[in-house]
């Protein structure tokens, strides 16, 4: 194998290492844990809310399942915020503490209901 190959497989290697380290763990949001057995951490970044582990019962659940939703319209004040792709719409910043959330599914239909931990 020439060098080329070589330095070529270990870059790739190492790219993938990366990758999975980028992919595992709790995601580094806040936890929050949904009626329905749904649980899913959420990191909020320009304009979009990265969703990882929100799936429902019926489906698989692993934290490297991850839903990319876009800021909606909608919610009231500066704490509340919505979300949405075409699977889902998830409402942040609900409840007297903020602490609440709401995830839909309408093609289901479906609606959990969601704390922060």
């Amino acid at each position: 194998m020439s060098k080329v190959w070589f330095y070529r497989s270990l870059e790739l290697v190492f790219c993938g290492v990366l990758a999975g380290c980028a992919g595992t763990g709790s995601g580094g949001g806040p936890v929050y844990r949904c009626e329905h057995g749904i649980a899913f951490t959420v990191k909020f970044a320009d304009n979009t809310a990265v969703l990882l582990g929100a799936r429902t019962p019926s489906g698989s659940s692993g934290v490297g399942d991850q839903d990319v939703l876009l800021r909606d319209a909608g919610g009231q004040g500066a704490q509340q915020a919505f979300y949405s792709n075409p699977r889902m719409r998830a409402e942040f910043g609900l409840g007297a503490s903020g602490r609440e959330a709401v995830l839909r599914y309408p093609l289901l239909p479906l609606v959990a209901r969601c704390m922060r931990d």
